[in-house]
């Protein structure tokens, strides 16, 4: 009988650091090499199939519901991860609980700060220093989160921005594989997917948030102005969260 994909995997690659990276990389580059022409099901049947501790990272924003199905239909057991800001919109909370019970998630983790007390008392960190915030709120959960599984789905896509025009759909992520299933997908593929399957649309996104952050940082886009004018508006920030290039860490978008 065959070994686990999985197994082989684990059993091959080294618990964490340089080591580790370093072995990671061929076996990102093979997985690459086999599904390049491949449809974003498979590639998530395969990164289930082949790296362990799998887990999907979603803001439960405009487009999350795509993906999101696309997993649900392959395997409602992978964990989604769900950060809990404490300063989402009242509609993304309610949005994120409407969409887990309509795809039967079976295994939700919302994710929150342990130490906002301490570090941000009155709220207004957004503020003083947004980067600070999106690390306390943010990053640090996820990344303690991230420390006990093997990889991470994300919703990234070559269209949403230059430095991701050519993104794989597999990566390595520092120690762990991070897997883009829609990295080939359109704007107007994800539209056309969230109608053919009827996919609830995040209520706001009717409102004019086309990009759907914490509250205080989010507001409306006017006609013809960039779908993410909205975030951050009138300061320099222009991006939250982490991802990995080549080993050091970078701030990316809204989809993880």
């Amino acid at each position: 009988m065959q070994p686990d994909a999985s197994l082989l995997l684990a059993r091959n690659i080294p618990p964490g650091g340089p080591a580790r990276q370093a072995a990671l990389a061929p076996r990102v580059a093979e997985l690459n090499a086999r599904l390049r022409h491949h449809a974003a099901t498979d590639v998530l049947r395969a990164a289930m199939s082949e790296i362990p501790d799998l887990a999907l990272v979603s803001s439960f924003g405009a487009e999350s519901v795509a993906l999101l199905h696309l997993t649900a239909m392959v395997s409602p057991e992978v964990p989604v991860l769900f950060i809990d800001t404490g300063m989402l919109f009242t509609e993304t909370l309610v949005y994120q609980q409407e969409v887990a019970e309509r795809l039967g998630l079976r295994n939700l983790h919302v994710l929150r700060a342990q130490d906002i007390a301490d570090k941000d008392p009155d709220g207004m960190l957004h503020r003083s220093d947004p980067d600070a915030c999106c690390a306390l709120r943010k990053t640090a959960p996820l990344s303690q989160a991230l420390a006990h599984h093997g990889g991470w789905i994300t919703g990234r896509k070559r269209f949403q921005s230059g430095t991701r025009a050519t993104l794989a759909f597999f990566e390595v992520d520092g120690n762990l594989i991070k897997v883009n299933p829609l990295a080939n997908w359109s704007a107007r593929d994800v539209i056309d997917y969230m109608d053919e399957n009827r996919l609830p649309r995040h209520p706001l996104v009717a409102r004019g948030y086309p990009s759907i952050g914490c509250a205080p940082c989010t507001t409306p886009v006017a006609p013809g102005e960039d779908a993410r004018a909205g975030r951050w508006r009138h300061t320099e920030k222009t991006e939250c969260g982490i991802h990995f290039v080549n080993g050091r860490m970078v701030r990316q978008g809204e989809d993880r």
